[in-house]
Formats: structure tokens, sequence, C-alpha cells
């Protein structure tokens, strides 16, 4: 891990190896099934079992591992019907974002989504390696969690979706969405939550990421469905 200029707390090195490994199974580093080493793990990040074990107990507590007595910890998978569910309740909590405790963005964040605008456009589609595309979503999704100051609504969104995140990726991997066209749609997402974003309009950023998620939903199922 990267040095900070200032020594980080205990709790603060823990969120943050919390966060790097649920970002490596969001993006498929770390693919379902996959039985992770806690040795390895506590070698690389240098820190002891003890600590390691809680980190790893606050990823299986938002289901993204899960644990087998005696035989190892392992990353989750999801039946094609949690995925139905976690999509449908993703859908309708994305339009709260916009109504439960918004907050309008700083001139900060506003250039974050300029920035993650000028990214999407630039990202060209790449069958071999769609890491940097799940990376960008990822990155957008946390950037919206700063239009609303609900902690437990956003608590659960991001919940929901690092749930999904890694099943869509591995779609990408497997190609049964076109990368190429996955990447325009979100493109144009990121472009018009940006202008709602500048127009004042939080209620209409909110709606624009709403219809994105049931429209990705529904290339996914449609695919499966047919076999894609």
């Amino acid at each position: 891990m990267a040095q900070d200029s200032a020594p980080l707390s205990a709790r603060d090195r823990a969120e943050r190896i919390e966060e790097i490994l649920r970002d490596r199974i969001c993006v498929l580093d770390y693919p379902p099934g996959m039985r992770l080493s806690e040795a390895e793990l506590a070698e690389e990040f240098g820190i002891s079992r003890t600590p390691l074990r809680r980190v790893l107990a606050r990823l299986e507590s938002a289901h993204l591992l899960h644990s087998v007595h005696g035989v190892g910890t392992f990353v989750t998978d999801l039946a094609d019907e949690e995925l139905d569910q976690i999509y449908r309740l993703r859908i309708e909590l994305a339009q709260l974002a916009g109504r439960l405790d918004p907050v309008p963005p700083s001139t900060a964040l506003l250039t974050q989504f300029r920035d993650l605008a000028d990214r999407a456009m630039a990202l060209q589609p790449d069958p071999e390696t769609p890491r940097p595309f799940a990376q960008l979503i990822m990155d957008f999704i946390l950037a919206q969690s700063q239009l609303c100051a609900n902690k437990p609504l956003m608590e659960v969104t991001q919940h929901l979706y690092f749930q999904t995140a890694r099943i869509w990726v591995q779609s990408l991997f497997t190609s049964s969405l076109d990368l190429a066209e996955e990447l325009s749609v979100f493109a144009r997402e990121v472009a018009d939550v940006l202008a709602a974003l500048e127009a004042g309009d939080l209620d209409a950023a909110a709606s624009i990421h709403r219809t994105h998620i049931s429209l990705s939903y529904r290339r996914m199922r449609a695919r499966r469905e047919t076999g894609a």
C-alpha cells in the first residue's frame, strides 16, 4: 500500500484495506468462487490475521464473501433471482436520492463529474480489458453518493451496487453484453447527469440515473433470456 504523508490510524487502515478488497471483487480481480488466502493478504498489507479477519467479516456481512469453517473464505456469486431482486430495488432507490436530503454539488464535485464525463468519452472499448470501464463506473457511483446526505439510503444503495457490479463486469468478460454499446450508453448517462447538475436539478439527475439502471438491467436480462 502507498504510504501517506501521515500514518493512518488502525481504523482508517482497516477501512482502506476493506475498500481495496471490495474493489478487487467488483472488478473481478477476485472472481466468484475464488478462495482468498489470509496469509497472503496479511503479508501484502502488513497486518496481523486478527484485524484482517475483521475486514473479511465486514465483507462477508456485505455478502461479497462467505467463509466455510475449516476450508477458507470465498468470493460469493449471485443467482439470477437474487440479481433480479437487487436490480429492481436499485431502480426504485435511485429516484429517492434526488428527493431525500439532496445535496447540491460543490465546485469540486462538479469538476469531478466533468472529469468523469471526459474519461467516459475518451475510453475506447477493449474487450480484452474491461477493467478500466468497470473502475470508471465505480468512480461515478461513488461521486453520486455525495449528492445525498441521507446516510442510510446511500449505504444501502452502495451495498446493492457492489453486489451487482461484479456480475455486470462478468457479463462484459463473457461477451453477453456489448462493450462498445455499454460504453456509449454510459458516456451519455454521465453527460446527461452532468448537465442536470450544472442546471441545479438534482431530481432530474437522479431520474436519469434510475433510467440508465433500468435499461442496463433490461439489456442484461434480455441477453440472458435469449442465451446470447
